[in-house]
């Protein structure tokens, strides 16, 4: 097995050490014969050490200068060598007993990829709420959220990665994918609830509940035109960290 572990990465300086740390913190404890991974770091345009940072930490980095989540994604898919792809985004946490999870997932020879379930420390109460409904839309829909999926690198090509038409749910767009593929294949797409990933809550922290709302019911109320659209996306793209 060959496990490529890809973080997208824009301006994230602060907290790509922690990330880094945590995915090879968490690749040693999983480590055995014939188990073999890297780890790719997608510079996404950065202005700040991002790049540096990471490969003074050991990272391989890939710079795509155009700056789209799923950009960031697809640059990482197409330089790495594995035959399974993590991606895991840079103010998030993986831990052993995740990546043991994956690993099994793996191994059982039964699915075409899974997400996991999070956990957002420091939230605020409403932005609590607002991942408990996420919870169970992911689990009953098995969608990933974009801060971890994993999949196996064949059905990534074959699906054609990332939708680059979307500047944000593109996970949901892949998990629909990935799940398609994976039935006509006798694969299963799966969300992992036992050991969950735990993200960065400082989206919340950083812009007000007001600012939240609006950009929530912005994307309701007119998707197609807002995804596509990334002056409509401020939450995501409008640089604050």
């Amino acid at each position: 097995m060959y496990l490529s572990v890809i973080i997208p990465a824009f301006n994230e300086a602060r907290l790509i050490l922690q990330c880094l740390d945590s995915v090879s913190e968490s690749l040693a404890a999983n480590q055995r014969p014939g188990f073999k991974s890297e780890v790719i770091v997608v510079d996404n345009n950065s202005t700040d050490t991002t790049a540096e940072l990471a490969k003074k930490a050991g990272a391989r980095v890939v710079f795509e200068p155009i700056n789209q989540i799923g950009r960031a994604r697809n640059a990482g898919a197409a330089s790495a060598s594995g035959d399974w792809l993590l991606f895991v985004d840079a103010d998030s946490l993986l831990n052993p007993d995740m990546i043991a999870d994956i690993l099994k997932m793996i191994d059982s020879g039964q699915y075409a990829g899974c997400g996991s379930a999070m956990r957002m420390p420091d939230s605020p109460w409403w932005g609590t709420v607002i991942l408990k409904i996420w919870t169970a839309v992911s689990f009953t829909f098995n969608w990933a959220s974009g801060a971890l999926v994993v999949c196996r690198a064949d059905a990534f090509r074959d699906v054609g990665g990332f939708n680059l038409d979307l500047y944000a749910a593109d996970e949901i767009d892949l998990s629909r994918s990935l799940k398609k593929w994976g039935r006509k294949r006798g694969l299963k797409f799966t969300i992992l609830k036992r050991f969950p990933l735990v993200t960065s809550a400082r989206k919340l922290q950083l812009y007000s509940g007001r600012e939240m709302a609006c950009q929530f019911f912005l994307v309701l109320l007119s998707p197609c035109k807002s995804l596509q659209n990334k002056k409509k996306l401020p939450v995501w793209y409008d640089g604050r960290r």
